[in-house]
């Protein structure tokens, strides 16, 4: 608890010194949308970051992706990342991204660096920033929060006595706010679907999910919330022995040697990270993102409206 109340005047003092104008706030010629969440661990913030640059890029708009790109080596300067990176280098979440989107995708700690360098070598004309709330060195024009939908808050309070990382209140602040499942009356619920299973070896071999009820499979998933993806499995009528791996965890093909041939199934975010060794027993489920035609049309008119001032105070 007395920890808790340090962090939140730590966060508070550093929000204050970028409004204030104490720390350099980055400033771009294009609009800059930031995607993030309050709470640690996984809320659908990659899901939506796919889905938004799907649904700007159908209506006419070239969009950027940056990200810090968890657990990447990117070196001194920032990165691109294509379709064929290595996951060690550039990230899990980018690289998925990169090839579901196939939008340009730049990796940095400092996102305003990698907005830098994403404008400096590619023709992009709108920039989604990838967790990047609480990086307020980067000028945003508008802000998504992601919230999980059944764990919302947690207890309500800060790190460490919580799972939050800026107070509850942030969301006063906020633009828009998609709730992942279920939110209250009027909220922008997103749901996530997927109901095929892609083999990681031969990706044009595809199978139902439910072809996989009565057989004994394992699946598998290290994201920032396992039980999300079990669910999703067991809401198909599918059992499995399931195993849990860390967040972002580094695969090496002897993590999955406990399956011996049995089926393995993984989220997409392990997939990308399982590529170099994958086995014929290994499939992937693929998620799309489903939100309300009103969320777009909202987002539409507030990117048009482009927010005055940096949304940080």
């Amino acid at each position: 608890m007395p920890l808790e109340a340090l962090f939140r005047q730590l966060v508070k003092l550093r929000r204050w010194t970028y409004g204030s104008g104490l720390k350099r706030v980055s400033r771009f010629p294009v609009p800059i949308i930031v995607v993030g969440n309050l709470t640690v661990g996984g809320t659908g913030k990659t899901p939506l970051i796919i889905w938004l640059a799907r649904f700007l890029r159908e209506r006419g708009f070239k969009p950027g992706i940056v990200s810090r790109g968890y657990g990447a080596s990117p070196g001194r300067r920032p990165l691109q990342v294509s379709k064929n990176s290595s996951a060690r280098a550039v990230g899990d979440e980018p690289l998925l991204i990169a090839r579901r989107t196939g939008c340009p995708v730049f990796v940095f700690p400092r996102r305003d660096e990698a907005a830098k360098a994403l404008l400096d070598n590619m023709d992009c004309d709108v920039i989604l920033s990838d967790d990047g709330l609480q990086h307020y060195a980067l000028y945003r024009d508008l802000e998504i929060a992601v919230v999980d939908g059944s764990r919302r808050f947690g207890n309500g309070r800060c790190l460490p006595a919580g799972p939050l990382r800026e107070p509850v209140e942030r969301l006063n602040s906020i633009d828009l706010s998609v709730y992942t499942g279920e939110g209250p009356p009027g909220g922008y619920v997103m749901s996530l679907e997927g109901e095929t299973a892609v083999n990681l070896q031969d990706e044009d071999v595809k199978e139902p999910l439910r072809s996989f009820a009565g057989c004994d499979f394992y699946a598998i998933a290290g994201i920032g919330n396992p039980q999300r993806f079990f669910d999703h499995l067991r809401s198909l009528g599918l059992r499995f022995d399931r195993r849990e791996f860390p967040d972002h965890h580094g695969y090496r093909a002897e993590d999955l040697a406990f399956a011996k041939g049995r089926p393995i199934l993984m989220t997409e975010k392990d997939a990308v990270k399982c590529r170099d060794f994958a086995a014929a027993n290994f499939w992937y489920v693929p998620v799309e993102a489903r939100l309300p035609a009103e969320f777009g049309e909202n987002l539409l008119t507030l990117l048009k409206a482009k927010c005055n001032g940096p949304k940080i105070a």
